[in-house]
């Protein structure tokens, strides 16, 4: 079983430095493939081109935190969601007042940062007009342009913002609970293909209801105490 992944966006999918994949999603593929009496298969992708692998067959399922949106919705199927999430702010604590609502984020000299190709950058750009972004090209090192004081402000899901949080004490999920949009995450499969449809989505269905789904997230997404 073909899995495409992008290895970049902690807790749900990262790329070790000895090529393996470990977070939330990459279990829930070895799951699922073994459900199958599959192996999975690991296929390295990026967020501007993952739409594009699933819809031209180069993988069979993409996961690792993908957001539905309707424009990929045009191109492939989306699975039973597996989470809801939401765009919210990440910014040094000291700084945490200052960038707690859109409009005090978009104010110029404000520095936002930015990875390319998703639905991050999407958001920032439709709704920032004043503020400068930064595209940043490396997701797993974007969080550190803020601790280092390069950028300001970070706005992405408020899942991965809670687990950075939890990586750098010199950073703030600002109002994760709160977040500024309405997401949920699941797995893009190939359009035509409904038994496959089918089956993932009872696969979902069963691992957020039993447990399963809930005891991979603990294991690397909490709360940040502040």
């Amino acid at each position: 079983m073909r899995v495409c992944t992008t290895g970049d966006y902690r807790p749900f999918t990262h790329r070790e430095a000895d090529g393996s994949y470990s977070g939330i999603d990459i279990k829930m593929a070895r799951d699922l493939a073994k459900s199958l009496d599959a192996r999975p298969k690991f296929v390295a992708t990026t967020w501007k081109e993952i739409v594009d692998d699933v819809a031209d067959r180069r993988c069979d399922i993409a996961v690792g935190g993908v957001s539905i949106t309707l424009p990929r919705a045009r191109a492939v199927y989306f699975s039973e969601p597996t989470r809801e999430d939401g765009k919210t702010p990440i910014a040094r604590c000291a700084d945490k007042e200052k960038y707690d609502t859109l409009e005090r984020i978009d104010t110029p000299g404000t520095r936002v940062v930015v990875n390319p190709g998703g639905t991050n950058e999407q958001f920032a750009r439709a709704h920032l007009k004043r503020a400068t972004i930064t595209v940043h090209p490396d997701n797993t090192t974007i969080f550190q342009e803020i601790v280092d004081g390069r950028a300001d402000v970070m706005m992405t899901d408020a899942s991965e913002t809670r687990y950075q949080a939890r990586l750098h004490p010199e950073l703030c999920s600002l109002h994760p609970d709160k977040p500024f949009t309405f997401a949920e995450k699941a797995y893009a499969l190939p359009r035509g293909d409904e038994q496959f449809k089918e089956y993932v989505d009872q696969f979902v269905h069963l691992a957020t209801h039993d447990g399963t789904y809930a005891a991979y997230e603990s294991e690397w997404l909490g709360r940040p105490e502040r």
